[in-house]
């Protein structure tokens, strides 16, 4: 099985397979037993997990192997099913069990998916951290300044606390009897106290300082921002957390729940592309292509559309860089943006160098170090004619770069890029682009 992301997405579709599978032959007999074993393992933990309702969550442990039950029992269903084995009675109680950790505070983990509400969690995150943003630009809008200090809401630690927030709320919202009694739909009423949990743990404040000039020079004004960022153990003792709430919340906040946390809050996202995905691909390749570069074109892909325009942004992480989405402050100067905090992402460049690094197992950055003058430096220039997926393309001046990932039903170039107007990557025609080139990369 994959990376658990979400617990529900894996989970949540295990019904339909279910349905399919029984009306396959038991020929993986051995598959279904172990399956059955872990669910009954599973069941055992269940009476437990009923106990810790009727007795105000006192058994916050117990839920928490009961959530690992439930995943390894799923992971041992999925073998089974994909061995063609009948698995109906397990899944029952699976779902069981699942339908009761969901009322508890562990229900933030099957909160990834839009349940009805129109509201999903890592949608949720990028709407507060969003509003983050816009209160500082306001604050500085409103502030004529000299000088700005914004102290730590100019990097990346500004939203270092997403966990802490996520697993306050969860306590919160499922054992505080002002709050709604279920953390797995997020509606309107609970985006709410969500958004009130988020601003109690990371307060932005500012303040004006004028600092007088000398005779010939005239005032400075200073505008200092500050973001106060609290934990889950301050916000624990500033809510008034009981023994009860307070064994949930440390429970939350184990090792092995930080996977999940991260999907939640969007800093890790599975980023592989599915067969039909690839197929629809590779549709638009020449059949004669060289594998190397076809996988320049699917890495290029893997971020079609999850990762904002940020001006300098740039990264040599393999796979998803957990800062994207993150709220920063632009500190490369030549665009509008310089100075604003955005949500951080990459720029043209920047995207061209992580899928050459990705591509290339984190063996080859295609501009060393430079933005797109640099690697157009790299390339040997070719006609319009002789392009291959995998080369790159240039506007005037080498002001952006993008990369040609193949041939629409006209025979047009398309080609994927990261896009300042569109802020994210996108794939388009090659408009706006006039000059192309071959990487030496490929050694043609």
């Amino acid at each position: 099985m994959q990376k658990i992301r979400g617990a529900s997405r894996g989970i949540g579709r295990l019904t339909d397979q279910t349905t399919r599978a029984a009306a396959q032959s038991a020929a993986a007999r051995g598959a279904v037993q172990s399956a059955k074993e872990a669910a009954a393992q599973a069941a055992r933990y269940q009476q437990t997990a009923k106990a810790a309702q009727t007795a105000v969550q006192k058994t916050a442990q117990a839920a928490g192997r009961a959530l690992r039950a439930i995943l390894a029992a799923a992971r041992s269903l999925l073998a089974a099913m994909m061995a063609g084995g009948s698995t109906v009675v397990s899944m029952v109680l699976v779902i069981c069990l699942i339908g009761v950790l969901i009322a508890s505070p562990f229900g933030i983990f099957f909160s990834g998916e839009d349940s009805g509400t129109g509201y999903t969690m890592p949608e949720a995150v990028r709407t507060l951290n969003g509003e983050f943003t816009d209160r500082i630009e306001q604050i500085k809008a409103e502030n004529p300044y000299d000088e700005l200090d914004m102290d730590n809401a100019g990097s990346a630690a500004m939203i270092s606390n997403w966990r802490d927030v996520l697993a306050i709320y969860a306590v919160r919202t499922t054992t505080d009897d002002t709050s709604p009694d279920e953390v797995a739909t997020l509606t309107e009423e609970k985006l709410d106290i969500l958004r009130q949990i988020f601003w109690d743990m990371n307060a932005i404040s500012y303040w004006v300082e004028t600092i007088s000039g000398d005779k010939d020079e005239s005032d400075t004004v200073i505008l200092h921002i500050t973001v106060t960022v609290k934990d889950h153990l301050q916000m624990a003792d500033e809510y008034r957390f009981n023994a009860e709430q307070r064994k949930l919340l440390e429970e939350l906040m184990q090792p092995e729940y930080q996977e999940l946390f991260m999907a939640l809050t969007g800093s890790y996202q599975d980023i592989d592309l599915s067969p039909e995905e690839i197929q629809e691909i590779i549709k638009k390749l020449p059949a004669d292509l060289s594998e190397e570069r076809k996988q320049v074109v699917l890495t290029a892909y893997q971020l079609l559309g999850k990762v904002n325009y940020f001006w300098g942004g740039k990264s040599l992480v393999l796979g998803w860089d957990s800062r994207w989405g993150t709220p920063m402050k632009v500190t490369a100067a030549g665009s509008s943006s310089s100075g604003t905090v955005r949500l951080f992402g990459l720029d043209c460049s920047g995207f061209v160098d992580w899928v050459f690094y990705n591509q290339s197992g984190g063996q080859y950055i295609i501009g060393h170090g430079g933005g797109a003058s640099a690697q157009h430096s790299y390339c040997t220039p070719i006609s319009w004619s002789d392009a291959k997926p995998g080369d790159l393309v240039f506007y005037p001046g080498d002001s952006h770069v993008g990369i040609v990932c193949g041939f629409d039903s006209s025979g047009n170039i398309l080609i994927i890029h990261c896009a300042s107007s569109s802020n994210n990557v996108v794939v388009t025609g090659k408009i706006g682009f006039t000059t192309i080139g071959r990487p030496e990369y490929y050694g043609e």
